[in-house]
């Protein structure tokens, strides 16, 4: 495992190095298609070497999905939360708390409903469950996507807020949804209960928030009491690493606690209990993370290339899946927006923007890998890695166009 860890990072860093020389596209989206590109060249190698297998193996080798939920999630949306300014997002609170609960239902159910009725035109029918499943994975934005583009794309202040503060909250309580949806999957309808599932939501959400402000109250105590930034960096760490062990014991949402804990630490923590040197020092250490493992996360999207399952109707399904989405997307903005009144905060146009702002990213893959071989795995990991590189090379790519278009 460390030769492997070791083999991706070498890699990250020689992809990288050749996108800045040469490509200049912004990092995660450079890196990901150098990626692709190198998983492509392996898949033809191999039809004539063994190097093909070989790599093929190695990439079977690592756990994608427990890697980034289980790991690489936790360091990740802690670093964005850090770096996010509570009083822009209090200013936004409701259209950020709507569209992260009720934006994601409304998302889930467009989407299933799609899905269930138009994929017998292209494949098969399959079970409106699994339908589901696809869609509880496929709506939310993913945070590492969307705050690492969005910084090149030239929006304004305030859409800027609502798409991150969305990101940061929607992919936890997506999370939660896609767990529930999973639970009826496996066990059946007659065997999950109404309670069961209420319980489920309480106990991730309401835990997982609980566990981010006990988390951040903690460390800014620590901080608070000494002035050695080495140690603070560290106290930093530990939060994370021991924040995203403690979370599974109790069935709490891991992202949700880091995504909490590090609003606490970036906003409370550094006006009151960090010096300006320590707070210069954490954010930088944490902007390093950020930049690392965001490297190393969109390598490994154009990698899983090379064990991704494929048939020519999956194709079909992706390419009619990513229209799907993207309508269910405006509709679950603009219909949470009529209904609770928030129309006076949006023109038209904010509408289209976040839409298309709207990125899928490895968190959707890392779900869609984690279901059972019976629950239409290689049909939804299909389709959702052509949402996914479509969504951040075609609308990652062209977000900024968008917004000069409209001005």
């Amino acid at each position: 495992m460390l030769e492997l860890i070791s083999l991706i990072i070498v890699l990250s860093a020689a992809l990288a190095y050749f996108n800045i020389r040469f490509l200049k596209l912004p990092s995660t989206i450079g890196l990901m298609i150098l990626a692709l590109v190198l998983s492509l060249f392996i898949l033809m190698l191999g039809a004539i070497s063994p190097l093909g297998g070989f790599m093929q193996n190695l990439v079977l080798q690592i756990d994608f999905s427990g890697f980034l939920l289980d790991f690489m999630l936790g360091f990740l949306l802690f670093a964005g939360a850090l770096h996010t300014d509570v009083k822009k997002l209090r200013r936004a609170k409701w259209a950020i708390i709507i569209y992260a609960t009720f934006g994601i239902l409304i998302s889930t159910v467009l989407v299933a409903v799609a899905v269930y009725f138009l994929l017998p035109v292209f494949y098969q029918q399959i079970d409106f469950i699994y339908c589901l499943l696809f869609g509880a994975l496929i709506s939310p934005t993913d945070p590492i996507a969307v705050l690492s583009i969005l910084k090149k794309a030239g929006i304004s202040e305030s859409i800027e807020t609502k798409i991150t503060g969305e990101s940061l909250f929607n992919d936890g309580i997506g999370v939660v949804v896609f767990l529930s949806l999973f639970s009826i999957a496996s066990q059946g309808f007659d065997e999950v209960s109404t309670s069961h599932i209420v319980i489920l939501l309480a106990e991730e959400i309401v835990g997982g928030i609980s566990l981010g402000l006990l988390l951040g109250y903690v460390g800014f105590v620590m901080l608070k009491k000494i002035d050695h930034y080495q140690t603070e960096v560290l106290i930093t760490l530990a939060m994370v690493m021991g924040g995203i062990s403690v979370a599974p014991v109790f069935h709490f949402s891991g992202p949700l606690a880091m995504v909490v804990a590090g609003l606490f630490i970036g906003n409370k923590g550094a006006l009151e209990a960090m010096s300006e040197e320590t707070s210069d020092y954490i954010h930088k250490f944490w902007e390093m993370v950020d930049e690392i493992f965001n490297a190393i996360l969109f390598v490994l999207i154009g990698l899983e290339l090379l064990v991704i399952p494929f048939e020519l109707s999956f194709l079909y399904v992706g390419l009619l899946a990513i229209i799907i989405v993207i309508l269910s997307r405006f509709i679950s903005l603009a219909a949470p927006s009529y209904i609770f009144k928030l129309n006076y905060e949006f023109p038209k146009k904010t509408f289209l923007i976040m839409t298309w702002g709207g990125l899928r990213g490895g968190i959707s893959i890392a779900l869609a890998l984690s279901l059972a071989s019976n629950m239409e795995r290689n049909l939804i990991v299909s389709v959702t890695y052509i949402v996914v590189l479509f969504s951040i090379i075609v609308q990652g790519l062209t977000l900024g166009k968008l917004v000069k278009r409209l001005k």
